[in-house]
């Protein structure tokens, strides 16, 4: 059946027009209100029709909203409820609680999900329909899971068969993960289980709220319609499965303590002691998990193989899935959550308390702390423990760091996989020394062990990023915190789910109408257009597009806000903030505009010097003559009003990060940038500055938007050995003055983190960070604040 005209009150439904659309995406999906502040709402709302003359608001409680929100056809797809109780024998006397328990098992009709994510236009352009495999001067590049090994693999055998022609491989990644939701109440514990489609790229993986969801199982395939419009035969598959290990020890039917992928022993997982099992670098494979349940004792298979008898993976009765093969390897959880903060961190203050004693062991974890707040702010990993710790740790940091930036890049070539090895290597021989030092009696855990399987899985599986156990917890937000708070503490359960239920509805029936061009403009101004007979016309929508484009102007408004945006790929842009600060309110308040009064008020007398060189070189872009050298007279005037702005925004495209559909992301301003200079030594053709001020100015009736910047220069030709960073201290001059500068905000790449280099010197417990970058005579540049910065300043043969 056609859909009916836009603006058209048909096109509505199940509502009758934008106002009461609005109404209920507002109250129910965007600020989740509760019954109560709907039904005032709604009161309001009649009463201002009444005084118009009217009957009434639309609904007359929340029950009726709630009627018309269930009643909307896209994107409906129940739940269904199974009870479920354990039918094995009970031990003698009380048997534990779960034995006696009833249990609620809430599925929905995976069929009907797969469908929807796939009738999602938004996915098309970021969707894959067959298997392929790039490269790079050569090289393999992985990226998504359809460019990896394992869906090539299937594709091949799908093409064996000729009835199979022309169809389309449809791998199906699931993933699950026990939250609570109180601490504090009974029994809150959920175990939501979640599917997505391998087709979809991992940005938009990452990106779209919709490309994973909650599920529980697959039917027969069928023909289906895809994100670009088409009809396609699928074939479906279960795909790379994600979760922590607690979830694979279950999944896999293994023992605490022994891999799920291989069968390593869990006392030298890594095989480090002599005399080795050569069986250890076996994988485990669900037709040995089958031949070993067969011919040895349960008892065996539980203390030499780390195997269990009395239940098998449910991927057992699936004839080409096999469990040890698809689960994916978890960034979150074995790397920054395991490895990270549960292993490093706790040794290296076991090794600090171990190496100087109790008392000055304290002493120095206290110092670390302060130098932590003592580091200019930005969002990363700090290294601050230089100085107190041997020279092995903190290269095993420095590994350990590497290994987890390579590992998350949104792509990676073959050399970035040897890269990730030898980053490995480095941080198995370097972590040997918290043995060393008698902090651990060995390194055989599963978190650390999993490292050795990330080569293998992203060669399978592509980018690890968009297979990440981080996708499945940020769910857990919508799917189960959020909706367990506005659920009644009784049985909250089936409420949750119908709250699930509806916000699909409601977000499905949201992309259509945005789709054909309905949620233009503001409520308000979409009416009055409407009634006057000027309908918006439809608008095109480019479902080849890869990006979504967005307002500049909308970036205006929040320019406190950072984080992932969506947007046109560009590398890098920075763009000032919407706030200017003049003294139109009088003397006292906000900047002077002239440049010479401006200079005594920021106390800095090279600014107006340093504008005029600026300017000269800005009339001169081909001079060989250095501005500094020309006498201040023959610089070009300067008597503009200048208007000063106390932030500014980055932008840049880094898919490796939790970015926007388009692979970009915002940051606030920090007080250190990197610019792009061809005068001094430089990292890679860039150069630290730190922003003492964001000003503009009209020259030639055109806006100019510059920054004043004191340069920083490099120590050396490369990174710090140790650290991997590269060392940097502020310019002088002759004179000994600050090195300043006025640079185009054309110029300047992005902000970057400057680490104080602390050395052995306690700081003292009143230091404020702000002051750190006047203080302290050298910095490291932090090459870890985040994946862009990274890649940024990976060295060539990186």
């Amino acid at each position: 059946m056609p859909e009916p005209p836009p603006h058209s009150p048909e096109s509505w439904a199940p509502f009758s027009d934008r106002i009461e659309f609005e109404f209920a995406q507002y109250h129910f999906a965007e600020v989740q209100s509760s019954k109560r502040q709907i039904n005032r709402a709604l009161d309001m709302w009649a009463a201002t029709e009444i005084k118009h003359g009217g009957t009434g608001a639309r609904w007359s409680s929340a029950e009726k909203l709630y009627e018309t929100i269930d009643s909307i056809r896209e994107g409906e797809i129940s739940w269904t409820t199974y009870k479920v109780k354990y039918n094995g024998p009970l031990p003698p006397g009380t048997p534990p609680k779960w034995m006696t328990q009833e249990y609620d098992l809430c599925v929905r009709d995976v069929k009907d999900l797969v469908h929807e994510l796939l009738r999602t236009e938004d996915f098309n352009g970021k969707f894959h329909y067959q298997p392929y495999k790039q490269f790079e001067n050569g090289e393999r590049r992985f990226s998504n899971l359809m460019s990896a090994e394992w869906a090539w693999k299937q594709a091949d055998t799908i093409a064996q068969d000729p009835n199979m022609f022309g169809s389309t491989f449809i791998p199906i990644i699931t993933g699950s993960d026990k939250t609570t939701v109180s601490a504090m109440t009974g029994n809150q514990e959920f175990h939501p289980g979640y599917i997505s489609l391998g087709n979809i790229t991992n940005v938009a993986r990452r990106a779209h709220g919709n490309s994973m969801v909650p599920y529980v199982f697959l039917p027969i395939p069928k023909v289906v319609r895809c994100p670009d419009g088409h009809y396609r035969w699928a074939i479906y598959g279960l795909g790379p499965y994600i979760a922590d290990y607690p979830e694979q020890v279950l999944l896999t039917a293994i023992v605490q303590n022994w891999c799920p992928k291989c069968f390593a022993k869990t006392n030298d997982l890594d095989g480090d002691l002599e005399g080795s099992d050569p069986m250890q670098k076996h994988a485990r494979t669900r037709d040995m998990t089958e031949f070993m349940i067969r011919i040895w004792d349960p008892g065996v298979l539980w203390d030499e193989w780390g195997m269990r008898a009395d239940f098998v993976p449910f991927t057992f009765d699936f004839p080409r899935a096999d469990i040890h093969e698809l689960l994916s390897p978890d960034l979150l959880h074995q790397i920054i959550k395991g490895t990270f903060k549960d292993h490093l961190v706790t040794w290296i203050n076991e090794l600090i308390l171990k190496y100087y004693g109790t008392g000055r062991g304290e002493e120095i974890i206290d110092d670390i702390d302060r130098r932590l707040a003592a580091v200019p702010t930005f969002p990363g990993i700090n290294e601050t423990i230089k100085g107190y710790v041997p020279s092995d740790v903190v290269l095993c940091l420095q590994a350990f760091l590497d290994f987890c930036y390579i590992a998350r890049q949104n792509s990676l070539l073959t050399s970035d996989i040897l890269a990730l090895d030898k980053a490995l290597a480095q941080f198995h021989h370097y972590c040997q020394v918290f043995v060393c030092y008698g902090v651990r009696k060995s390194i055989s855990l599963p978190r650390q062990h999993a490292m050795k399987h990330y080569s293998p899985g992203i060669i399978s599986f592509g980018a690890l990023n968009g297979l990440c156990s981080s996708i499945t917890e940020s769910k857990h937000i919508d799917s189960v915190k959020e909706t367990w708070r506005r659920a009644g503490n009784r049985n909250p359960l089936p409420q949750m789910l119908t709250s699930i239920t509806r916000m699909d509805q409601l977000s499905a029936l949201n992309r259509k109408l945005a789709r054909r061009g309905m949620l233009d403009d503001t409520v308000a101004a979409y009416t009055a257009k409407v009634l006057a007979g000027h309908a918006p016309a439809p608008k095109h929508v480019d479902l080849n597009d890869e990006e979504d484009e967005e307002d500049d102007e909308h970036d205006d408004g929040i320019e406190n806000e950072c984080g992932p945006i969506s947007g046109p790929k560009v590398l890098s842009s920075v763009k000032l903030g919407t706030m200017r600060f003049t003294n139109l309110a009088g003397p006292g308040y906000g900047y002077p505009r002239q440049a010479d009064v401006l200079s005594r008020k920021i106390g800095q007398p090279t600014f107006n010097r340093c504008i005029l060189e600026f300017l000269h070189d800005l009339d001169n872009p081909q001079s060989s003559t250095s501005a500094s050298d020309i006498p201040i007279q023959h610089l070009p005037l300067f008597a503009q009003d200048i208007h000063v702005y106390h932030s500014a925004l980055a932008r840049f495209h880094t898919p490796s990060d939790l970015c926007g559909v388009g692979g970009m992301y915002r940051e606030g301003q920090i007080p250190t940038d990197v610019s792009d200079s061809d005068d001094i030594q430089t990292i890679h053709g860039m150069v630290p500055a730190r922003v003492l001020l964001f000003f503009t100015f009209k020259y030639y009736n055109e806006v100019v938007e510059c920054a004043f910047v004191q340069w920083f220069a490099p120590t050396a030709n490369g990174p710090d050995r140790e650290t991997g960073m590269w060392m940097v201290v502020p310019e002088k001059l002759s004179n000994g003055t600050p090195s300043t500068a006025v640079v185009s905000l054309k110029a300047v790449v992005r902000g970057v983190h400057l680490i104080p280099d602390f050395g052995d010197t306690p700081i003292p417990e009143d230091f404020d960070y702000t002051v750190s970058l006047d203080v302290f005579p050298s910095f490291f540049v932090n090459r870890y604040s985040d994946h862009h910065m990274y890649e940024l300043l990976k060295a060539p043969q990186e």
